[in-house]
């Protein structure tokens, strides 16, 4: 057994005593149930790790990550995740972020046979699609690269907003609201892109509407 992975459990036993010492309750507590106000979907990168980054405590959000946190509703693992969350945890914020510098990003702008990769990068290259004139219009590569971060996770949190499950709570309680942000690794500051949550409903409604309701005027009326 290497030494550097017999740390990894020196340092759990080193946590459970900062924490008990902090509260002797502590695990008593955290055993009883979860309450998480986020559920945060995110990128499986290894810099960017949720809770370090937003200041959270165990037990505040809920968390899944993937390469390039790309939500896909075929892929069951994340609507799993989302639907759990909407509605038995009932989290009143649902979090997209991506991060600059993103592997993932960077690999579905290159021309490249990738295997098994293919066809899940193939999500990010229909976001490129999608704006394509915008991007190409970018001369500098870097900034190309950050802005198609910043666009892949607004068409993200649009497939958050597809989902049925959103879609009915948001109707009845005026939550979950999405929210699209990008980690900034050269800075380590969180950007919120101040997505306009409302405006996305109103203009996918029409063609992604599952409840026979007009979400907009729903939560005006509640």
């Amino acid at each position: 057994m290497s030494q550097s992975y017999k740390v990894i459990f020196e340092n759990n036993k080193k946590w459970v005593e900062s924490k008990l010492a902090e509260d002797p309750d502590f695990f008593h507590e955290l055993a009883k149930t979860q309450h998480p106000d986020y559920l945060y979907i995110g990128c499986s990168d290894s810099r960017v790790t949720a809770e370090e980054l937003m200041g959270t405590k165990p037990g505040e959000v809920f968390v899944t990550r993937n390469i390039a946190n790309v939500v896909n509703t075929l892929d069951m693992s994340s609507t799993a995740v989302i639907q759990y969350a909407v509605e038995h945890l009932k989290v009143n914020h649902i979090i997209v972020c991506g991060h600059y510098n993103c592997g993932g990003v960077k690999a579905a702008m290159t021309p490249q046979d990738l295997g098994l990769l293919n066809p899940w990068l193939r999500n990010i290259r229909d976001v490129y699609r999608l704006h394509q004139a915008e991007l190409d219009a970018i001369e500098d590569e870097a900034k190309r690269y950050d802005r198609l971060v910043e666009l892949n996770v607004q068409e993200q949190c649009i497939n958050v907003v597809k989902m049925a499950c959103v879609q009915e709570r948001y109707i009845l309680e005026e939550f979950p609201v999405v929210h699209g942000w990008v980690f900034d690794l050269r800075t380590g500051k969180i950007i919120d892109l101040e997505i306009d949550f409302e405006k996305i409903l109103k203009d996918i409604q029409k063609i992604y509407n599952l409840t026979s309701s007009d979400w907009v005027m729903s939560r005006k009326k509640n």
